[in-house]
């Protein structure tokens, strides 16, 4: 799938659309079928920094771990966070998810 993504940096396991089902509440059969094609659209909607902070959060990486990978303080990991999971659960972010 996303072998040489910056996805399986953070991750080894190839659970890329069961993770994100999860955690914009959708089922996994729903979502776009091409996983380079789930991705791109996730890569469209997300800066780097939410995109990273998304991998890591869903590896339950420590606050730590997340604030010195993105290089912020505990304030701005706050606003990354809170940036990263409005979008994704904004309904029309949601729809360019979803398999039509």
């Amino acid at each position: 799938m996303l072998e040489n993504s910056v996805w399986k940096q953070y991750n080894e396991e190839n659970d890329f659309r069961e993770k994100l089902a999860e955690f914009c509440v959708l089922e996994a059969e729903d979502l776009i079928q091409d996983d380079k094609e789930l991705y791109s659209v996730m890569k469209s909607k997300l800066t780097k920094k939410e995109l990273k902070f998304y991998k890591l959060k869903i590896q339950n990486a420590s606050v730590e771990t997340i604030c010195e990978e993105l290089h912020c303080d505990n304030e701005r990991f706050e606003e990354i966070k809170k940036q990263t999971i409005l979008k994704l659960n904004q309904e029309k972010i949601k729809k360019e998810l979803i398999n039509l």
